[in-house]
């Protein structure tokens, strides 16, 4: 048994396919599945049943799927230790960054970081928050930007900016004629809203004070701020969007903007990675140069962080 055959059955068992995993492991098919049935002959098991698409899991290959985790970490641990030692600074990195959050924070920080670390390679995975905790635990993902708190214990937090609010009116609205609105006048019934599963849609939920019947004669799902902001214009409703999506907009969609008064309400936005990792070198690396960037362009103090955990009972 050796710690390359383990990482095989790792990459068969997150892809579920023996051709993705082998590109993702920079092999031949062939040689992964040889190296995988060596295992099995040597362990006189099946860990997968090939017969079912996608391939399954056996139940003692769930059993082995988890100790090999256990194995292959702790073999990476011995490579961070001597990196650390030496200040090296370099190696895979598996950076997870939720929807919302992604196409306006990464083109600010990403150039800069590869810039000063080369020998970092770095892989980014668009995913929501429920599927990076998942990846974090599995050891899929090394570190992930996401909305905070998570009250998940197994989940260090480091927070990076607070990102307020912006309501985005179009200009049949009630609160249009405003230079500044209210938290209490919000009222969910009259917002349009991110599809299910984005939890920027979950934060403006705990953040209505009435969430009212929504009386709309359609169903909004999108995960698209654009479709949000374009609906608005037609006069569906008003929406709310994060501060960092606002500077994209077009100068005439400007005048839609109306910030909120103090405190304003924000998102908390935090590098997160699990309680045992080790990359910390890398960590500080990335956290260091999303600091360095963001300084410059949020720098909002009187805020009420909104949670994007779904409140118990609702």
């Amino acid at each position: 048994m050796t710690i390359t055959q383990l990482k095989y059955v790792l990459a068969v068992a997150e892809y579920r396919n023996f051709t993705i995993a082998s590109e993702h492991c920079f092999v031949t098919q062939p040689t992964l599945s040889m190296q995988i049935q060596k295992l099995e002959d040597e362990l006189e098991t099946k860990i997968f049943n090939r017969n079912k698409k996608p391939i399954q899991l056996t139940e003692i290959g769930e059993k082995i799927i988890e100790q090999a985790k256990i194995i292959v970490d702790e073999s990476n641990r011995i490579t961070d230790i001597v990196d650390q030692q030496k200040g090296y600074i370099g190696g895979d990195f598996k950076l997870g960054i939720i929807p919302t959050i992604m196409p306006t924070l990464l083109p600010l920080f990403l150039k800069v970081f590869i810039k000063k670390y080369p020998k970092i390679n770095l892989k980014i995975e668009e995913l929501n928050t429920e599927d990076i905790i998942k990846k974090l635990s599995d050891g899929y993902l090394d570190v992930a930007i996401v909305a905070t708190p998570l009250e998940n214990e197994a989940i260090k937090e480091r927070v990076i900016y607070y990102e307020p609010f912006v309501g985005f009116v179009p200009k049949k609205h009630r609160l249009f004629n405003q230079l500044n609105i209210n938290v209490d006048e919000l009222d969910v019934s009259d917002i349009l809203l991110l599809k299910d599963g984005h939890c920027f849609k979950e934060s403006i939920l705990n953040l209505c004070s009435t969430l009212g019947n929504k009386n709309n004669n359609f169903q909004l799902q999108s995960g698209s701020f654009e479709t949000l902001t374009q609906l608005s214009k037609e006069g569906l409703g008003m929406t709310l969007l994060p501060y960092l999506h606002t500077l994209e907009l077009k100068e005439n969609d400007k005048i839609h903007l109306r910030e909120f008064n103090k405190p304003v309400p924000a998102r908390e936005v935090s590098i997160i990675y699990h309680k045992s990792q080790l990359k910390q070198h890398m960590v500080e690396a990335l956290k260091t140069t999303i600091d360095s960037v963001i300084r410059g362009v949020i720098a909002f103090n009187d805020v009420k962080i909104i949670s994007p955990l779904q409140k118990k009972g609702a």
